[in-house]
């Protein structure tokens, strides 16, 4: 027996590894990494994490088979030209039908494959079925029912049968905005190693038609366990402590604040998402990290990546085509290029494609709810979220941007997570240097969120008047007069021309 591992389950203690088989088979397919212009750092920290993890297992005594072929099946065509017949096992992959997928490429070339569950996962989805039908099939999911089951099943954050503090969520004490004069800690940066420079000049020469910035310059993405660790230990350390108070927080000029970062590391498989929960909790119980902080970020993990991938799983491949809102404009140019005089979308943007990182209000908030509001296409916005964030798989981007960000099926909620200015005004510095207006709705450089927003809400009526938590914008919708209404389309039209045309 042979354990096939792919380029996300890159952790030595992974099940199938505790098996007395030592033999390990890794495939770096480069043709998938061509169809879309990835992130050249998004591409590097994955081909030199896998390249190391190969080092890694060799060094630990594996026998490893290590190809690199154009795709898997051309892979696995090498690989049972040298081992016919072999049996292989491999850790579910969370993208939809992957399992199969593989289990038929095996199968076709006279091997068998065994696919068995994913323990870099926190739960099961023999967990998830258990609870989705305790009370009978649900039609809809809600993840603080969810993050509370998982709490009380491994007993995070605790008190004999209670909660922690005696709350679930501290979410009314993590809605601060930074004080003019407080810097964010030190981000950790990991100097590339000489394989890490190799895989790079590869990158950039194989995949030229790339999206985002080559340099690897403060490179911050782990590509070692060892680097994961380390990563995990300065979060804890420097930025967990004011996590909490600042998490929904944008400040121009900075592009982490207190975030952990850690988000691709676990994606890779590099962490184990209890180990970071874990270290976390300890420092709470230290007294070294405030107990709103940790439960913010027991909350991401524990409640809310276990959510997303169960939630993938349920709802594809309906939700990979989902558009209930029948939204059909381009994603604008300013996507790619950045060049916008809105402040706000422009610092997004452009840490996206300095870093292939934006953290979460600014995925949610920003770059979600423009797109929303402005009538983008659903699957261009999962498209460009893919390609450019380092964290981002299929499984990630399609619940979070199709199913929340762009509300093109209501199975993760019941309204849209869309908000005119004020929203940005509130939680960000960006609008005091913005040439738009955030009091302004139309007219002259008012603000593009405000007009864009009314005729988002007057635009989809039908589907959301009555939707819940939808009462109180509809009573605001219901005092515009004719002529408001008349101004507010106008403005959004120019809107929306100026940023087809990359005026905006």
């Amino acid at each position: 027996m042979t354990v096939w591992l792919l380029g996300d389950q890159l952790n030595p203690d992974v099940g199938p590894l505790q098996s007395d088989d030592d033999h390990v088979l890794l495939i770096e397919a480069h043709e998938f990494a061509g169809r879309k212009p990835y992130h050249p750092q998004k591409l590097t920290m994955l081909f030199s994490a896998m390249r190391h993890f190969r080092d890694d297992l060799r060094d630990r005594g594996y026998d490893v088979t290590y190809v690199e072929a154009e795709s898997f099946g051309a892979g696995l065509d090498e690989y049972f030209e040298a081992v016919p017949g072999d049996d292989l096992v491999l850790p579910d992959p969370p993208s939809h039908g992957a399992g199969e997928r593989f289990r038929e490429m095996v199968e076709t070339r006279d091997g068998t494959l065994t696919v068995v569950e994913n323990d870099l996962f926190l739960s099961s989805p023999d967990q998830w079925e258990s609870w989705m039908h305790e009370d009978g099939p649900k039609d809809s999911y809600l993840q603080e029912t969810f993050y509370r089951r998982m709490r009380r099943e491994t007993g995070y954050l605790m008190d004999d049968g209670d909660p922690e503090g005696g709350e679930w969520n501290y979410d009314d004490e993590n809605r601060e905005t930074p004080p003019d004069d407080w810097s964010p800690p030190p981000v950790p940066e990991f100097e590339p190693d000489r394989l890490t420079r190799e895989v790079h000049d590869w990158v950039i020469e194989r995949y030229d038609d790339h999206w985002g910035n080559p340099d690897l310059g403060d490179f911050p993405w782990p590509v070692t366990r060892e680097q994961a660790l380390t990563a995990l230990d300065h979060f804890v350390e420097y930025r967990l402590p004011e996590f909490g108070a600042y998490q929904d927080a944008m400040v121009g000029g900075e592009w982490a604040l207190s975030h952990s970062l850690l988000s691709s590391a676990i994606n890779l498989g590099l962490l184990r998402p209890e180990e970071a929960i874990e270290a976390a909790i300890d420092a709470y119980e230290s007294g070294d990290a405030p107990l709103n902080s940790v439960e913010g970020f027991v909350r991401q993990l524990l409640g809310w990546r276990e959510f997303m991938r169960h939630v993938y799983r349920e709802a594809m491949p309906a939700m990979g085509a989902a558009n209930q809102l029948d939204q059909a404009e381009a994603l604008p140019d300013l996507y790619w290029t950045g060049e916008t005089d809105m402040e706000c979308l422009s610092e997004a943007v452009g840490h996206v494609h300095e870093r292939g990182y934006a953290h979460h209000i600014e995925r949610l908030m920003i770059l979600s709810n423009f797109a929303l509001i402005y009538g983008a296409d659903p699957q261009e916005l999962n498209e460009w979220f893919h390609v450019g964030f380092v964290d981002a798989y299929h499984w990630v981007t399609t619940p979070n941007v199709v199913g929340m960000g762009s509300f093109a099926t209501d199975v993760l909620s019941s309204k849209p997570y869309a908000s005119s200015a004020n929203y940005v005004n509130k939680m960000s510095d960006h609008c005091k240097s913005c040439p738009y207006a955030v009091s302004k709705t139309t007219g002259e450089n008012a603000c593009p969120y405000n007009a864009l927003y009314w005729d988002f809400l007057k635009e989809n009526e039908d589907l959301l008047r009555g939707t819940g938590r939808m009462g109180l914008m509809y009573s605001h919708v219901d005092r515009k007069d004719d002529e408001e209404w008349t101004a507010i389309r106008e403005r959004a039209d120019e809107i929306r021309a100026l940023a087809r045309d990359g005026e905006l």
